[in-house]
């Protein structure tokens, strides 16, 4: 009886140990506050987003004489194109998907007076200087002030969060954490140290990372500030895992019928100590 009881304290005891994940690896970013400040200052600056093919831009030319500028934004060139000029009086006319840049498999667009531009594979501060540079001094006596914008900086996560799809970022730069906080977090099964990030490059080749949520070097990576059209997947951890398998039928039987033995095994040593 003493023999059967400790193999049921046994069998009790790695059945908690099973089920109960280790609390070292739910906290983020662990002893984050040890990194040196130069190191972090260093690493504060976002970088700059990528143009890549499919990317939607929102390119605006701005001057102190806005006439002057009006023939190198979008909106003004196709309204002056048109039968009427009512597409200028329309507040909303600048957020129609007619009016961006799409940037086409070989990165590039047409640009109002400036033709076909290649754009791929140039951060969007280097776009925004290039087009200036081409309109000054050719066509204007003043250096004009270019804005870019992508509208379609989005990023997908799945996986063991709250809330799994796509998140946007309006200002095109969002960080891992930042995604994940709009995701709702992770759950509580869902495994921190290898998290798979899923990268698009400017030549369309992808590439395949992880990122490990408890290490506080993520600060620091280059992978911490995100890129357009990212994929972020995090699976689930041991325990999740264990929780979704499944006996099979004839297994089940199996251990059932051995565990009615076991008890009647036990009444009948039971009864012979009576």
């Amino acid at each position: 009886m003493k023999t059967i009881n400790q193999l049921l304290l046994l069998a009790l005891t790695a059945l908690l140990m099973a089920s109960c994940g280790s609390t070292k690896d739910v906290p983020y970013l662990i002893d984050a506050n040890q990194l040196p400040k130069e190191v972090l200052q260093a690493a504060s600056r976002a970088t700059d987003p990528v143009i890549m093919p499919g990317d939607m831009l929102q390119i605006t030319v701005t001057g102190r004489n806005p006439e002057s500028v009006q023939p190198f934004n979008k909106i003004s060139y196709i309204s002056n194109l048109s039968s009427n000029g009512s597409a200028l009086t329309n507040s909303n006319a600048g957020n129609a998907p007619m009016y961006y840049y799409l940037v086409d498999d070989n990165g590039n667009i047409e640009f109002p007076m400036l033709g076909q531009l290649h754009i791929g594979g140039m951060t969007k501060a280097a776009v925004e200087e290039s087009i200036a540079s081409q309109i000054h001094p050719k066509f204007l006596t003043e250096k004009p002030g270019v804005e870019v914008r992508i509208q379609n900086f989005t990023v997908s996560i799945l996986g063991e969060v709250k809330s799994p799809g796509t998140v946007t970022a309006q200002n095109g730069r969002l960080t891992v954490l930042e995604a994940i906080a709009r995701a709702g977090d992770l759950n509580i099964k869902g495994r921190r140290d290898n998290i798979m990030l899923i990268r698009t490059n400017a030549d369309g080749s992808r590439s395949v990372n992880t990122i490990n949520l408890n290490d506080k070097n993520l600060l620091v990576s280059p992978l911490y500030n995100l890129q357009q059209n990212d994929v972020i997947y995090v699976e689930p951890n041991a325990s999740a895992a264990r929780s979704s398998w499944s006996i099979p039928p004839g297994l089940s039987l199996g251990m059932s019928s051995v565990g009615t033995l076991i008890s009647i095994a036990t009444f009948i040593v039971t009864l012979t100590k009576l």
